[in-house]
């Protein structure tokens, strides 16, 4: 064993780790990596910053949808 320290993630790192999570598509020797070089209040933040995102993305598509003529008669 090192007594080296792992650096820190950047926050593209801590926001592809974050995007792979909410895909659900992640292996689990990342997961374990990334849980010993991520800061846990980063990932909080930025699960918050890509749900708001996401809602906000999809309030948006809702209203396009019904602002669109109706072709069923």
């Amino acid at each position: 064993m090192s007594n080296k320290q792992q650096p820190k993630a950047t926050f593209l790192r801590t926001l592809q780790a974050v995007m792979w999570s909410f895909a659900g598509m992640r292996k689990g020797s990342a997961s374990q990596e990334d849980m010993a070089r991520l800061n846990p209040f980063h990932i909080i933040a930025v699960a918050i910053g890509l749900v708001v995102v996401m809602v906000m993305g999809l309030i948006a598509l809702v209203n396009w949808v019904v602002a669109q003529p109706s072709t069923l008669s």
